[in-house]
């Protein structure tokens, strides 16, 4: 199975694309995980979007990227989400790596930071991030904040 990663601002989604992601995330974030938040939060606009389709054009994962600085350079990720039904494949790591090759590209000098969920503190430690707070709930799920060791050029 072939599969492509794209590099997106907001503006460049077609509608149906972005009516994908919204649903994905709406899907996992909101209906899996049981979780009233309000992810249309108005930084998609202002955020770099990685996305991974199939051949046939359907989402199977996506993140974003927001580009801070106001405690200096610093690259926020966040909103990582794969589908259901394409777990298990390897698809967080690509978007990941993706999005690191974008944020090194950009400024090799800035901070990356997330906010996981803390099940996934083992996958983004071995992204190369490291935990930077205790776990606390966040909208009922608990999360850690973690920053990335260090940022390589690629």
């Amino acid at each position: 199975m072939s599969l492509f990663l794209e590099l997106k601002d907001f503006n460049e989604f077609s509608v149906e694309q972005l009516y994908a992601l919204l649903k994905l995330r709406c899907d996992v974030f909101i209906v899996e995980q049981n979780c009233v938040y309000p992810d249309i939060d108005g930084q998609d606009p202002v955020a770099k979007h990685v996305i991974l389709l199939n051949e046939a054009g359907e989402l199977l994962g996506a993140l974003r990227i927001l580009h801070e600085y106001e405690d200096g350079d610093v690259f926020k990720i966040g909103r990582v989400v794969v589908s259901k039904e394409a777990r298990g494949q390897g698809i967080a790591r690509k978007l990941m790596n993706m999005a690191l090759s974008y944020c090194a590209a950009t400024n090799d000098d800035a901070c990356v930071e997330l906010q996981a969920q803390a099940y996934l503190q083992a996958f983004y430690e071995g992204c190369g991030f490291f935990a930077t707070s205790e776990v606390y709930p966040e909208d009922g799920i608990p999360h850690i904040d973690m920053r990335l060791r260090q940022l390589l050029e690629s």
